[in-house]
């Protein structure tokens, strides 16, 4: 008798604080991952391509492919939400690499702040100027 005293009290228990987890979980960031801080990287950490890069995308280019300052969608959800067309992204040439490669840089609106991925969008680091 006194284990399903004990089955009943863990049953209460669990029921009774299910409520409360549920609300730690859903109010952290209620699923948008913009709300985590995202790291910095200082301008002369950046490899060689990306500072050139950024000196080409405040110099208004040219730019070296096509589609260099396409709008960047922000799909992933990583950066700060903007509305659509405020971010464009570059490519960060990746030597011997045969194509575009995984690297680029993110600018958000005119004069504003810059992102950098070495990985395809999967993370970003704020470029610090």
């Amino acid at each position: 008798m006194p284990s399903l005293q004990m089955s009943r009290l863990r049953l209460f228990l669990l029921l009774a604080l299910l409520p409360f987890a549920a609300l730690a979980f859903w109010s952290g960031d209620n699923g948008n991952k913009s709300a985590r801080a995202v790291a910095e990287i200082p301008v002369a950490q950046l490899p060689p391509e990306a500072r050139a890069t950024l000196s080409l995308i405040k110099q208004g280019g040219p730019f070296p492919y096509s589609r260099d300052g396409i709008v960047f969608g922000n799909r992933e959800g990583l950066l700060p939400s903007q509305t659509r067309g405020y971010y464009r992204e570059y490519t960060v040439p990746t030597p011997g690499s045969r194509d575009r490669g995984a690297r680029r840089i993110i600018s958000g609106g005119r004069g504003g702040a810059y992102w950098y991925s070495a990985d395809h969008y999967r993370s970003f680091k704020r470029i610090k100027e």
